[in-house]
């Protein structure tokens, strides 16, 4: 079906300032948008609060407006750029809303602006809780039995009939926000008020719990002929009642037998259409009782989400960009796969390994936060692995989220009794308690019983740890336990200090035995096809030799040029201090060094960046940002020098470690990094110019701080 002839102009709308539950993904997905749609040669008209933004660039849309996201003000800009669609998909939940009410105030019928990705009627019936059941039930299946309130004397009427624990959702909220679990009256009570205030429309839905169930998401997009693709299953390793946001996730799911997958894949083709979503992409989420295998629909996101972030770099179908193009009447089996340069759309992507997420909090920011989780998003981000087996994708996820855990750090301090106590409480740290209860002989079945975490994921756990005895107790370590250990996804400075030795030492005899990563490329088919755009992830593998040699064949498909380049590390995950400015630099050096005539070379590990778009650097490395993950690239691909000054305070640790090593570090001298980021060789500097400055020192213990 040939593309939309009768829209000339297209307004987007950004997802504005970053908050819990709508960070810089959305960035990423409007500059897809915005990019697509100019490419089939519409003019994209963009507005968005956030200065800090790629999207904001004058060079991604046609024209930019940075204003307030605001009815009045998008009034202003429809009256003055006169587009004749609005696509609403891209910015989050902020810019879904504005579009509603742009919609049922009558300013789009008086300009004759047509929503394009969702129609008004779709985007009411995802999101208003109520209509959503309905269509729910209407395809035959179940939602939690619920009641839709709209004050709070209707909700004090529907905690009879639905009884504790209940779940508060309210309608039209991003991250969960207004949303709660009540146990008891009084916390009903709380967080009732608190949704029908949050929610833009006054409702709350109050549902039955279904705590300790199995969750799940599917990433599903239509077109126009009713054409229909799951692009992505997603497991969440914590049960019902955590945030998606702020649970480890899994792609593609582990747990599921082939018989539930392909009832929820059905459930969420019948939903997308009974929803009406025609022209775009959908994230609808599923609970399922691991006791008799019963399935709930939880909700539905009618738009570009967090998640399709995640599912996007998970298997390298670019959703937001696929999006656009349907919105403007482009059919899946017309979209070519810029991966294989073979494959449409239609296609459904295909993946042979397996990513993790994991949320990044920042509550040692905020002493007093409660850092129980809850169906509320607490998290700032979140980091995103690729290995060949869960387990090296969880090691790896874990050293990238740069909070000092190279692995499941142990907890010696804890007593049994407060292991026991924590399991049962959702929290940022429940992985390394569940890491220590194991350590403590406690069973899976006993572990299983506290936290609903399905087995399956328990054994992982428990065969990580047995690995790590394995390691600390051998007489010595030798090629063939480090091959293994490595393939579990161990870091070398985990397994130094399981040996009690120094990392290099651990490098040295890594090389030594030939154990070095190969890198697998990202190819959305499963190498089914060529795939030729480089993006990379690590692995061990089992290695294979030639008749006659003793060094085993070069496995990797990461192929070097020979032309002159340069490495740029990314920035990690958003936290508080270090979010999507930094981002923003790093795409530009990018873009600088491109224009320079070098190949450049992005390792990173957050999904939610343009920077891990698979065509804004010339090979994307999606690794953690640790001194041994990023000097096996560089020896990998022997680059003219690596930049660390754009990624903020992430890359600026490594630079002094990779000198040391023989890396050149282009720009800012390591030890002129060191010296502004040391405060006592800062101070230094200070007085020996004469400057004046606060009266300060500096303590590395308790003992020197007093």
């Amino acid at each position: 079906m040939p593309k939309r002839r009768d829209i000339k102009k297209i307004l987007i709308i950004g997802s504005g300032p970053i908050v819990i539950g709508q960070a810089c993904e959305f960035d990423y997905s409007g500059v897809q948008a915005c990019k697509a749609l100019r490419s089939e040669g519409y003019e994209v008209i963009l507005v968005n609060s956030n200065p800090a933004t790629i999207m904001t660039d004058p060079e991604i849309a046609d024209v930019t407006y940075i204003e307030p996201l605001t009815t009045e003000t998008i009034e202003m800009i429809i009256e003055r750029e006169r587009p004749e669609a609005l696509l609403p998909t891209m910015g989050g939940q902020t810019a879904l809303n504005l579009s509603v009410e742009l919609a049922k105030s009558g300013v789009l019928d008086k300009y004759g602006v047509e929503l394009i990705g969702a129609k008004l009627e779709a985007i009411k019936k995802a999101e208003e809780r109520e209509s959503f059941k309905r269509a729910v039930e209407r395809i035959g299946l179940r939602t939690p039995r619920s009641v839709l309130v709209d004050s709070y004397e209707s909700g004090m009427k529907a905690i009879e009939y639905v009884g504790f624990p209940a779940i508060l959702r309210p309608s039209y909220t991003l991250g969960g926000t207004g949303g709660g679990i009540a146990y008891n009256m009084e916390e009903y009570k709380d967080s009732l008020i608190k949704g029908l205030k949050l929610s833009p429309i006054n409702q709350v839905l109050i549902e039955e719990s279904v705590i300790g169930w199995k969750e799940f998401e599917l990433e599903v997009m239509r077109d126009s002929m009713d054409n229909v693709v799951i692009i992505c299953s997603i497991e969440n390793v914590d049960p019902m009642g955590i945030h998606t946001g702020d649970s480890i996730t899994v792609a593609p799911a582990q747990t599921l037998s082939d018989k539930e997958y392909q009832r929820m894949r059905d459930a969420s083709i019948a939903i997308i259409r009974e929803i009406g979503v025609d022209t775009g992409g959908s994230n609808i989420q599923f609970a399922i009782n691991p006791e008799d295998g019963s399935m709930v629909v939880i909700e539905m996101n009618p738009r570009v989400s967090r998640s399709s972030a995640l599912a996007s770099k998970a298997t390298g179908f670019p959703i937001a960009k696929i999006a656009a193009k349907l919105a403007v009447g482009l059919t899946l089996d017309e979209i070519p796969n810029d991966i294989t340069e073979k494959t449409p759309a239609s296609f459904e992507p295909t993946i042979d390994y397996v990513v993790v997420k994991i949320p990044r909090f920042a509550f040692e920011k905020f002493p007093g936060a409660d850092p129980t989780l809850s169906v509320q998003m607490k998290s700032v981000g979140e980091v995103m692995a690729i290995g060949r087996t869960f387990k090296e994708s969880l090691l790896k996820a874990l050293r990238s989220l740069e909070t000092g855990d190279y692995g499941l750090t142990p907890m010696p301090g804890l007593s049994i009794s407060k292991i026991k106590r924590e399991l049962k409480i959702p929290s940022h740290r429940r992985i390394f308690i569940i890491a220590e209860a194991l350590r403590r002989n406690m069973s899976v079945d006993e572990i299983y019983r506290a936290t609903h975490i399905d087995p399956w994921f328990l054994h992982n756990i428990k065969e990580i740890i047995e690995m790590e005895e394995r390691i600390s107790s051998s007489p010595e370590i030798n090629g063939e336990l480090l091959r293994e250990a490595k393939q579990y996804g161990f870091s070398d400075i985990t397994i130094s200090k399981l040996r009690r030795k120094d990392e290099l030492s651990i490098r040295r005899l890594r090389c030594e035995s030939y154990i070095k990563p190969v890198y697998r490329m990202v190819d959305t088919c499963a190498a089914e096809f060529v795939a030729f755009t480089p993006y990379l992830y690590s692995t061990y593998e089992s290695p294979f030799y030639r008749v006659g040699s003793s060094r085993p064949c070069d496995l990797s498909e990461a192929e070097p040029s020979k032309r002159k380049k340069v490495i740029i590390l990314g920035s990690g995950p958003n936290r508080i201090g270090q979010g999507i400015e930094f981002d923003y630099c790093c795409v530009h050096a990018v873009f600088g060094l491109k224009d320079l005539g070098y190949e450049t070379i992005m390792v990173n590990c957050n999904p939610e960046t343009v920077s891990t778009d698979y065509d804004t650097s010339d090979r994307l490395y999606f690794e953690p940002l640790t001194f041994e993950d990023v000097l096996n690239i560089v020896e990998r691909e022997e680059p003219e020098g690596v930049i660390v000054q754009f990624g903020g305070q992430t890359p600026l640790k490594l630079a002094v470690p990779l000198e040391e090593y023989g890396v050149k570090i282009l720009g800012t001298k390591p030890d002129a990094i060191d010296r502004a980021e040391d405060r006592e060789r800062f101070r230094e500097l200070l007085n020996k110019l004469g400057l004046k400055q606060p009266k300060s020192g500096t303590a590395k213990s308790i003992s020197e701080a007093i």
